[in-house]
């Protein structure tokens, strides 16, 4: 987007505008950028780009703004009201989005992007991992912030804002960063967050139920989530593809339309990257899998079976580039950490029950962890879970459902009410599960779950991963399930 002015800053909070800057009235949800225009001015800003059919503000009238003369009674401060461009597009988000990018002009000359419901963030964080042992310069942005071979600094949206997004890339190149690793989520690519961010591969890792409060269903949510490979990514570019989900069909349909290079990972023997069935170990999983046609064998230092997919589909985009030999990259899977909040394991139980923190927070991706820890269970399998507030009601029974039918003893709790009655939220789960117990206060939930696990029992605390914060009423009460075990396993000792 090309503007007559030459400004400052963009921003699409009123609030943020400086002189010069660019202001982009964005309707949302909870508030409408457009009634914020006149605000924006008077902040001094320059260039106002609306959603097509905004009525022009006085002040920008032609006029007004392409040197008609002035009242000679004017007052001094209607000098703010002289040159201001307003602009109209039919899709202003995508269009803020591009502005953003002209702004800020540089970024990493790589730049992979995932996708899915669930195994976003520890796939990018696996892909910085790798980069890290290939002494590449490398660093992941999600929903954990952004981290880097040098640093970590903590985030609070998993695909930011565009004008974070771009200021953040422009930072990471700056600081001599090559190759960067983010997440996609399906409101940032709906919100065309991503536009115009130069993604070369991307992955989706599957597709479940989840946030239909937003996107109404499935077929919605699958399709925001398409934009990736369908408009974003050039044509050529590859497409890594978890073929054991029920959408594969769909997606690769979607990818051979734009003649993406596709490269599939699953139980499939005809994809690019095949596998059998993992043999769990003491630390992780032994996988033979067969790349290309080439057999390999190799060793994941992962507990949870589906980090066995996500460093599958981690270790195909960084071989997408085709500058690093597949050997030091398979090297690289083998020395793997665990990614903080995913299966975290949380050593010190007094009586050796294995606990762990996971961000497991729908109905599939508790299956998920809960079978995937089973294998590694020689006792019980505890579940402390709940659901958030002010968000999608339908999951709350199946969630229940879930961990109910997967858990020796399951334990329902509070888990980010916001603005919801935590006991209203806590009916709806019981829907699915009537018989799971019941105790409302997180941190007592997790002293019983401690509480009763035995030597080779595994406790799983679900819900909130790396969150530092219990979020009830508008206020933020600082709580972390990590430390939160630890106090417990210490009352216990």
């Amino acid at each position: 987007m090309h503007f007559k002015t030459n400004i400052t800053g963009v921003t699409a909070d009123s609030r943020q505008v400086r002189p010069g800057y660019l202001f982009a009235a964005l309707p949302g949800v909870k508030a409408d950028g457009r009634d914020y225009i006149n605000q924006a001015i008077q902040n001094g800003a320059k260039v106002i780009l609306a959603p097509s059919g905004t009525p022009v503000p006085l002040c920008c009238h032609p006029e007004r703004s392409e040197g008609s003369k002035k009242d000679p009674s004017a007052k001094p401060q209607d000098d703010m009201y002289d040159e201001i461009e307003f602009l109209t597009d039919d899709n202003p988000r995508r269009a803020y989005a591009y502005a953003c990018a002209d702004f800020y002009k540089h970024q990493p000359g790589h730049i992979v992007a995932v996708t899915g419901t669930n195994g976003k963030t520890s796939t990018v964080n696996f892909i910085q991992q790798i980069w890290q042992e290939l002494d590449i310069n490398g660093a992941s942005l999600g929903t954990l912030g952004i981290k880097t071979a040098e640093e970590y600094i903590e985030g609070a949206m998993t695909t930011p804002d565009p004008q974070v997004m771009h200021e953040t890339l422009a930072g990471l190149y700056e600081k001599n960063i090559t190759h960067v690793a983010l997440e996609a989520s399906s409101h940032g690519l709906d919100q065309c967050r991503l536009e115009g961010v130069k993604i070369r591969a991307a992955a989706f890792t599957n597709l479940t139920q989840d946030h239909l409060d937003y996107h109404g269903d499935l077929e919605a949510y699958f399709q925001a989530k398409a934009r990736l490979f369908g408009e974003l990514l050039d044509e050529g570019s590859a497409a890594v593809l978890n073929t054991d989900m029920a959408y594969f069909p769909k997606i690769k349909e979607v990818c051979e339309q734009r003649s993406l290079r596709i490269m599939g990972y699953g139980h499939q023997k005809d994809e690019y990257l095949s596998y059998e069935e993992p043999e769990p170990t003491l630390h992780g999983y032994y996988v033979k899998l067969t790349i290309e046609g080439q057999a390999y064998d190799l060793h994941i230092p992962l507990v949870g079976r589906f980090q066995v997919d996500n460093a599958l589909a981690a270790l195909l985009l960084v071989h997408a580039e085709g500058r690093y030999p597949l050997k030091d990259i398979l090297s690289a899977v083998s020395k793997l950490k665990p990614v903080r909040g995913r299966l975290e394991a949380v050593p010190g139980h007094p009586k050796q029950a294995g606990v762990f923190v996971d961000y497991a927070h729908t109905p599939d991706a508790l299956v998920t962890a809960l079978k995937s820890l089973s294998s590694h269970a020689r006792g019980r399998l505890i579940c402390v879970f709940g659901c958030g507030g002010d968000r999608d009601k339908a999951k709350r029974p199946l969630m229940a459902k879930a961990v109910s039918e997967n858990a020796d003893v399951a334990i329902l709790t509070d888990d980010n009410p916001r603005t919801e009655d935590p006991a209203s939220i806590r009916a709806d789960a019981l829907k699915g599960a009537p018989d799971v117990l019941g105790i409302a206060d997180r941190r007592e939930a997790i002293d019983c779950a401690i509480k009763i696990a035995e030597e080779g029992d595994i406790v799983l605390i679900a819900g909130k991963g790396h969150e530092q914060g219990q979020e009830i009423m508008g206020v933020k009460h600082p709580f972390d399930d990590v430390s939160e075990v630890k106090k417990a396993m210490e009352r216990l000792s």
